[in-house]
């Protein structure tokens, strides 16, 4: 029995020792092996081995009564420092690598547009060259989720610097190598004579095409490159893996259909924050052929506009959230450009309401008598008429800077008072009410605050620098910061609540000085009132962090004064 005992036993303990020993040819790996790539395959196995030599030693995957042996202990602490040691030692090298492959493209002139000769940008061999360590990088995220910050902001902010580089020399040989550019006049009658020099585009509009064509399906690729390559829990494309093509496509596929996990979510969420950190920069060469183009031709905003709408339309890719936002400005841009070829009539010191908004709602109250059968051109021209309205009406409050908001919100409140009744049966006006209803909230809410910030200047240029200080320090340590001691404290307390009265009545003032529509006035107050309110109270949470000790107005007593008056 004993003999039968020793021999289970000493199969038992082969069996533990297996999990304890470590291999000596991974062991070279993990703790000074190169990262070159004729290594990545003796690194890839080590990281499996270690990962697999971690996870059989967690008590869970253990028999409870080796769980609490010391060598068993000191086995997994073993393995977790070989596990930080190496995930530290590939951090680092990729950290640098990352720099140095995208060093050795920006200085190879061969990748980038030279004069009189356009390159379409070319991202194939950086990315064959990064997917070596593709297997690294998802052994990093296994072992080391927080590693993955670090890499993917020393990714992004060298592909930047290679992003912004192609499109600012492509965008400026556009410029400056068309043939559009070469005539100081309009191109309204159509293409260039046969005679003229030849150019890399025919019109502005033409070049525009080409730096739309070059450059949006690359930076949907980048996206969903960077959402794989970087280890993001998100869908990113319909059953292909985004990093295997590395050809542009004319849009990104917005992957699963399924419904996307928390994880997913958030994963989105700081991916789109690495996209734009990656591609940040490169809309002002965007806008550079915009503006150029519409300079040298203001009808090429027509067509510019179609081919922004068709790469809009085309866009899915949910990971590539910046190219969608990229398009969407440029098309606002290209609007308002556009907009500035019409005329329209605008009274230089308007205030009130503008006469057409009364006028529109009689009309449409007329329109409503007189439909029979289909309501479908009805619906079209309120679309139309009330769309030129608003824009018009964005137009007129840009004339007075200081007046904008009051404008705004006194015509926008019009509106929708004007068609209430309207707005309950027509979808079509209802769409506009909230339209109306919405923009006039923004209005008064940038109002509010101004007049709010004017007259406690000092109170919240205060609570600004003390959250600006929270992001590097403690809070206890900002009380020592110079024009922060408890007595600078004091100081703006005092000078910004002496005579709160008179500052809350002057408050009141303010508003009441340029408004026609006196009617807005009470519910314009109240909503000053809570909006200070709310900011104080967040201005009290704030300081009670900082000067925990201090005496100040409580949001009861802010709350009392404030009903008096």
């Amino acid at each position: 029995m004993q003999s039968v005992s020793n021999v289970a036993l000493g199969e038992e303990l082969d069996r533990l020792l297996v999990l304890l020993q470590i291999p000596p040819e991974y062991e070279v790996s993990l703790t000074g092996g190169s990262f070159d790539e004729g290594n990545m395959v003796k690194n890839i196995e080590a990281c499996e081995w270690l990962t697999n030599a971690i996870k059989n030693l967690e008590a869970s995957n253990l028999d409870p009564c080796y769980a609490k042996l010391r060598a068993v202990r000191e086995k997994r602490a073993e393995f977790v420092l070989l596990k930080c040691t190496f995930v530290r030692r590939a951090s680092e090298f990729l950290r640098n690598y990352f720099p140095g492959l995208i060093d050795s493209m920006l200085n190879d002139k061969d990748n980038f547009t030279q004069k009189g000769q356009l390159q379409r940008p070319d991202h194939a061999d950086m990315r064959y060259k990064c997917r070596t360590y593709a297997r690294l990088l998802q052994f990093i995220k296994s072992l080391d989720k927080s590693c993955m910050i670090p890499l993917r902001k020393a990714y992004c902010h060298s592909l930047n610097l290679l992003i912004r580089r192609e499109t600012r020399e492509y965008s400026n040989e556009l410029r400056n190598s068309s043939k559009a550019s070469k005539s100081s006049t309009p191109s309204f009658e159509g293409p260039a004579g046969v005679n003229q020099p030849a150019g890399i585009a025919d019109s502005p509009a033409e070049a525009y095409s080409k730096m739309i064509t070059a450059f949006i399906p690359l930076l949907v690729d980048e996206s969903l490159f960077l959402a794989h390559f970087m280890c993001f829990e998100v869908p990113t494309s319909d059953g292909s893996d985004s990093d295997e093509d590395s050809t542009p496509k004319t849009s990104g596929s917005s992957g699963s259909s399924a419904k996307p996990s928390n994880n997913s979510s958030a994963d989105l969420g700081v991916l789109n924050e690495c996209v734009q950190e990656m591609l940040d920069g490169i809309q002002e060469d965007f806008y550079a052929i915009v503006d150029w183009a519409f300079k040298l031709d203001p009808l090429s905003c027509i067509p510019m506009h179609g081919i922004t709408d068709r790469y809009i339309a085309g866009q899915k890719a949910e990971v590539a959230g910046y190219v969608s936002v990229l398009l969407d400005d440029l098309e606002t841009r290209i609007t308002i450009l556009f907009s500035r070829i019409e005329k329209y009539e605008r009274n230089v010191k308007q205030v009130g309401v503008v006469p057409y908004i009364p006028r529109f709602s009689q009309l449409a109250a007329r329109m409503e008598q007189y439909i029979t059968g289909s309501r479908d051109l009805v619906d079209q021209a309120y679309t139309k008429i009330v769309t030129i309205m608003f824009v018009t009406l964005e137009k007129i409050a840009q004339v007075e800077p200081k007046y904008v908001d009051i404008v705004l919100l006194e015509n926008y409140a019009a509106f929708q008072h004007s068609l209430y009744d309207l707005a309950n049966v027509v979808p079509t006006l209802a769409k506009y009410y909230h339209q109306a209803s919405e923009a006039y909230e923004q209005a008064c809410s940038r109002h509010i605050n101004l007049v709010i910030y004017i007259h406690f200047e000092k109170l919240f240029q205060f609570a600004r620098k003390i959250e600006e200080l929270m992001y590097n320090m403690s809070p206890e340590e900002i009380a020592f910061q110079v024009g922060m001691s408890k007595v600078d404290f004091r100081k703006m307390m005092k000078s910004s609540l002496t005579g709160l009265d008179k500052t809350i009545t002057a408050m009141y003032r303010k508003l009441q000085k340029n408004i026609t529509a006196e009617e807005l006035l009470p519910s314009l107050w109240e909503k000053c009132k809570k909006e200070f309110l709310d900011k104080y109270t967040t201005f009290l949470k704030l300081i009670a962090k900082i000067y925990p000790n201090e005496t100040v107005t409580s949001v009861n007593e802010m709350k009392d004064i404030l009903a008096n008056l």
